[in-house]
């Protein structure tokens, strides 16, 4: 088979990455189409690096705008891709705009769509990957699961349940194929952090670093962790910007937080490993957490990945940064949640994807 496998954005690589390898293992032609949603290198090449994969096959460069404007660039420049390299199936993952933009090129031109990490839902439209997973999942003919939320939402909306399966998470894939790697760095020893008595932040959602109360209320949040503990905030350059605009970079400069550029899958899984806590309002970093262990609290009303919660290391606090301080406290003193590891997280997903592509590409796909 010859799968194109679209990737944009940082949490697209971490999953893409296993798929493309187990592909390439059991003899199929895997391929790489890069959008260019995410182009600096340190927000793309260093994880393309890290994760072992190869130069992109395909690489549009479509660079950043309004979500509308990067919609529509995916779409100009994936049909031109997709007519030349002509492949069996096209895989997209997660929630990104270009996610949803292949898979409206590719099923139009009648090429076949799986969406990986399908069924999650936030049930918040005001958010723009939620209209992402809503429309890749309406039109996909494959849709692979990653938690049990994901099939009943998935039946909810009518999908056929011979197109959907439950086949674990790719995040974990990667996390799992490269921990050892990671837990070699030196990057702890080198910033003075000791294990567990540090705290890892990251934060980027428009509704936390756009409105400077909001803002502001997180970086008290992480100013109080601070006395406590070390903070290592890797600063993505959006919220950098942001912060320097509404007169936060002194507060967070004053105190014991450490505030890097972005940084590598490596490097980042390292310093997650070693935490003793992480504040995020990432959907990737509550799986990884809940995968390590490691408390995480999330600053959001509402999370797509429900399994984090239910029986995972992850708490959401909304805009409740007082609620959000006491837990870090709490978590800091040793009263930290419980947690364990959802089933199916076992670093085996992308084997069991292939296992059900090949079976599922000797008959003709049923949009039914």
């Amino acid at each position: 088979m010859k799968i194109l496998n679209i990737v944009g954005a940082r949490p697209t690589f971490m999953k893409v990455a296993p798929l493309h390898h187990a592909l390439e293992r059991a003899g199929h032609e895997s391929l790489i189409l890069h959008t260019g949603q995410h182009y600096d290198p340190q927000m793309s090449k260093v994880f393309f690096d890290d994760l072992g994969m190869p130069k992109p096959d395909v690489y549009l460069g479509v660079g950043s705008g309004s979500h509308a404007v990067q919609t529509a660039e995916v779409m100009r420049g994936f049909e031109p891709a997709l007519l030349e390299t002509k492949p069996d199936l096209v895989v997209v993952v997660g929630d990104v705009n270009s996610t949803v933009a292949c898979s409206l090129v590719a099923i139009k031109l009648g090429f076949p769509v799986a969406h990986i990490e399908a069924g999650l839902r936030s049930f918040d439209r005001r958010m723009p990957e939620e209209i992402n997973r809503l429309v890749t999942d309406a039109i996909a003919d494959y849709l692979f699961v990653t938690e049990p939320s994901g099939l009943v939402n998935l039946a909810h909306e009518g999908v056929p349940t011979e197109r959907v399966f439950m086949v674990g998470n790719l995040m974990i894939d990667s996390l799992v194929g490269h921990l050892e790697q990671a837990r070699r760095l030196p990057i702890r020893r080198e910033m003075g952090l000791a294990d567990g008595r540090y705290a890892v932040a990251t934060l980027h959602r428009p509704s936390n670093v756009d409105d400077p109360v909001a803002f502001g209320k997180l970086v008290d949040l992480l100013v109080g962790i601070a006395a406590e503990v070390p903070v290592v905030f890797p600063i993505h350059p959006r919220s950098r910007k942001q912060a320097e605009a509404f007169g936060l970079l002194d507060r967070l400069e004053a105190s014991d937080i450490r505030l890097t550029g972005p940084l590598g899958y490596l490097e980042f899984l390292n310093l997650l490993d070693g935490s003793g806590l992480v504040v995020t309002d990432s959907g990737g970093i509550q799986e990884e957490t809940t995968y390590l262990g490691v408390p995480c609290l999330t600053l959001r009303e509402n999370t797509e990945r429900p399994v984090t919660v239910e029986i995972g290391t992850n708490r959401l606090f909304g805009n409740d940064t007082a609620a959000a301080a006491q837990a870090a406290h709490d978590i800091l003193r040793g009263e930290a949640k419980p947690g364990r590891i959802p089933d199916g997280w076992d670093g085996h997903a992308a084997e069991r994807i292939v296992a059900i592509l090949d079976q599922l590409l000797n008959r003709p796909a049923d949009r039914g």
